[in-house]
């Protein structure tokens, strides 16, 4: 019987060692197989828990954003009111002075001035910041990112406080010029209206869109200019010499000024100017009331109507509309968040714009050298 077994495995020898090849290889292909695949879980695992603390980082960061914005806005308020300030006019004009038309031309130069300024500064905060503090953050998610301790911060506390007091030219040198080139561009709008002059809603609106677009198309100063110093030396002044901490300070400020020169910086900023000029308009419009209607009337259907679609008909003096127009820089500049600066922080080109910059500056491949 074990002779015959014997003469049976001799006569298909070749087939067992075959057989036994093949089921070894797809044992080890197997377990070849099972391992990778861990490898691969593993991986998957590992790349979605980075992903899910890069963007609870990321969301963390515009929180910071829209805190900081929030919290800058009374200083901005205080830098614009000191500079074009229409409070003392008001209270020269309650003393009745001799020259009260001309002090009255005065005040309707400078409480334009001032709510244009207050709207673009405001856009220009929100905007410097959100690139400001997500190139920062991209950074610091770098520094932090586990099993990778960076030899050298990308940006030390430090260099932050250093780097993010660069927004000073906002409230100060860059402020400056804006007013100066604002108040020109409304003196050009408005030295031909006086003060009796009725105005519409419409009116108003037009108005604002030529300030705005001598403001806006001046080749020799972009917007930029007035939201970071352009030049090298500057840049330099501002980093306060040739330290580490100061070459670190003063390349995050050109990637800054990179990122300024960006398309998508022109068309974010143009999105929040628009919105923002939009917002100061409705609230403008509150306070351009129809007449109140005649009792007798109130039977005809069309009394029923929408009190806005008579709002283009509306108009009031200038004078009137002076003391509306000066207050508005409460608004625009208001501590507590109001519809104005919510709507800038919640627009959709400044998210999306934010993304960009984080993604650009916390992927290790793109971190500039």
């Amino acid at each position: 019987m074990f002779s015959s077994i014997w003469n049976f495995v001799k006569r298909h020898k070749r087939k067992f060692i075959f057989t036994g090849a093949v089921l070894g290889g797809v044992y080890f292909l197997g377990k070849y197989a099972r391992s990778k695949i861990r490898e691969l879980q593993e991986k998957e695992a590992t790349e979605y828990i980075a992903q899910a603390r890069r963007q609870f980082h990321f969301e963390s960061n515009q929180r910071t954003c829209n805190m900081t914005v929030v919290s800058m806005l009374p200083s901005l308020r205080e830098a614009i009111v000191n500079k074009l300030n229409s409070e003392s006019l008001t209270a020269i004009l309650k003393t009745r002075p001799t020259n009260k038309v001309e002090i009255w031309e005065d005040l309707k130069i400078i409480s334009f001035t001032r709510s244009v300024v207050a709207v673009y500064s405001t856009c220009m905060l929100v905007v410097l910041l959100r690139i400001q503090l997500n190139i920062i953050g991209g950074y610091l998610y770098l520094d932090n990112s586990v099993g990778k301790p960076p030899m050298t911060p990308q940006a030390p506390p430090e260099v932050q406080q250093q780097y993010l007091s660069s927004i000073q030219h906002l409230l100060g040198n860059g402020l400056t010029q804006l007013i100066t080139v604002v108040k020109k561009s409304v003196q050009n709008s408005l030295n031909g209206v006086c003060l009796k002059q009725s105005l519409s809603l419409l009116e108003l609106e037009q108005h604002i869109s030529w300030i705005r677009a001598e403001v806006e198309t001046c080749p020799c100063r972009p917007l930029s200019s007035y939201m970071m110093a352009d030049d090298d030396n500057a840049l330099a002044d501002q980093a306060c010499g040739l330290t580490e901490r100061d070459v670190l300070t003063i390349r995050l400020l050109n990637e800054t000024r990179d990122m300024m020169d960006s398309p998508d910086f022109n068309t974010v900023l143009t999105a929040c100017l628009q919105r923002g000029f939009t917002r100061l308009l409705d609230n403008l419009a509150q306070f351009f009331h129809p007449p109140p209607a005649d009792p007798a009337h109130h039977t005809d259907p069309a009394h029923h109507a929408d009190p806005h679609s008579s709002l283009p008909s509306i108009s009031l003096p200038l004078a009137k509309i002076i003391p509306i127009i000066n207050g508005q820089i409460n608004t625009i500049c208001s501590e507590t968040p109001g519809h104005f600066v919510q709507e800038l922080l919640s627009n959709n080109d400044v998210k999306e714009f934010a993304a960009n910059v984080y993604d650009s500056f916390s992927t290790p491949q793109e971190v500039h050298k």
